[in-house]
């Protein structure tokens, strides 16, 4: 089976609120909007934020899964981008979990929840390139 992740799909409560962090904070576009659920084209996947009732239907659950079992993560390209990305996407409804600091693994991070609170890490690894269209090799 090849080793690879299509769809990530975010179970959210109000699709506006949801937009403006997604569209207006990290400046993504979308590829397709309905009244359930806005998809953005990624490099080589796609995101969707997706009423979180719609998703547990489609799903066939009684409650989509709660967050804050897992992070996504956002590459940028230096460490001084770090903490000012946290704060500009605070602007677009999203709450600083933990502001930029060095782990003892190296790099430099913080973390975001979107207004759902889904956790987003904010990272910068020197270690994991990333390339003109956005994608981030480990140790390359």
């Amino acid at each position: 089976m090849q080793q690879q992740i299509s769809v990530v799909t975010l179970g959210i409560a109000d699709l506006a609120r949801s937009r403006r962090f997604y569209a207006d904070g990290f400046g993504w576009k979308p590829v397709l909007e309905t009244p359930e659920i806005i998809f953005y084209q990624m490099n080589g996947l796609m995101l969707g934020t997706w009423l979180a009732s719609a998703l547990a239907a489609d799903s066939q659950r009684k409650h989509a899964a709660a967050s804050g079992a897992f992070a996504l993560a956002h590459n940028v390209t230096t460490k001084e981008a770090v903490q000012p990305t946290l704060d500009h996407l605070a602007r677009f409804g999203g709450t600083i979990l933990r502001p930029a600091d060095a782990p003892p693994h190296g790099g430099f991070r913080g973390y975001i929840a979107d207004p759902d609170g889904h956790a987003w890490e904010i990272a910068w690894n020197p270690a994991w390139p990333i390339s003109p269209e956005g994608y981030v090799t480990f140790g390359a």
